[in-house]
């Protein structure tokens, strides 16, 4: 899971990513920034999982930043004001917590993220569309730097995406593969939920990269892709994944 830290006082924003770590070691902090114009820069040109937000910044409410970059990202609130609660929760808040940040709230917020996100299945990004009334809108190509070269890939292009060496790759229907800065976690907010699955940990599937399905053992399936994986035996759909695999397809 990659998170960002927007909190403009540099100990608390330490004390925080301890806090988190120490929760769960995996989680990679890929920034942390102390104000609304630099959280926003950073925002344009990057995308995270799950965003930890202080409200009162350097130079203004942190609110604000939802005025100016369109937002996908669930967020955890961190303040010392318990008066923006209301406030928070009509925008992407899946928790808001009050300073000093206690280790057994913030593990019961991951927590919960990771249940909307997993054991539920839940599209953040067409469930707060929903709410607010919008037309998602899916993420439709990738950009690729090859050397000095920059190579655009359209989504019809890619069969599906997979890890590999604790980094994620798309391959392309003609075999091609390339690195992308996304994690399988944030694909699945923003690639359409019709057209792509994540089957396990280390495959999403595009729905016309599958060539041909077998039973397998604990009614999962193993799934046969076009062009054809590294290793068959990382495209076993997840146990936890099995039923709504199976529903994706008959939709």
């Amino acid at each position: 899971m990659k998170v960002l830290i927007i909190e403009d006082e540099n100990v608390a924003a330490d004390k925080l990513e301890k806090l988190i770590q120490g929760i769960d070691p995996s989680i990679e902090i890929m920034a942390k920034i102390g104000s609304v114009k630099a959280s926003v820069n950073w925002l344009i040109h990057h995308s995270v999982d799950l965003i930890f937000l202080d409200i009162q910044l350097s130079d203004g409410i942190g609110f604000s930043i939802f005025e100016n970059v369109h937002l996908n990202t669930p967020v955890i609130f961190t303040t010392a004001y318990d008066q923006y609660a209301i406030k928070a929760f009509k925008l992407y808040s899946i928790a808001y917590l009050l300073k000093p940040i206690r280790e057994k709230e913030l593990s019961e917020s991951l927590t919960k993220y990771k249940t909307l996100k997993s054991a539920f299945g839940i599209d953040f990004d067409r469930l707060m569309s929903q709410i607010q009334g919008k037309e998602v809108d899916y993420k439709k190509r990738f950009l690729i730097q090859i050397g000095d070269k920059i190579k655009k890939v359209d989504l019809p292009e890619i069969a599906y995406f997979y890890v590999f060496d604790k980094a994620v790759y798309l391959r392309t229907n003609t075999g091609n593969s390339y690195p992308i800065d996304y994690s399988l976690d944030r694909l699945e907010d923003l690639l359409d939920p019709d057209v792509y699955f994540r089957i396990n940990r280390k495959y999403m599937v595009g729905i016309n990269s599958i060539a041909n399905m077998v039973a397998y053992s604990r009614s999962r399936v193993k799934v046969e892709l076009k062009p054809k994986a590294d290793d068959e035996f990382d495209t076993i759909v997840s146990i936890e994944r099995s039923t709504n695999f199976k529903k994706w397809l008959n939709r």
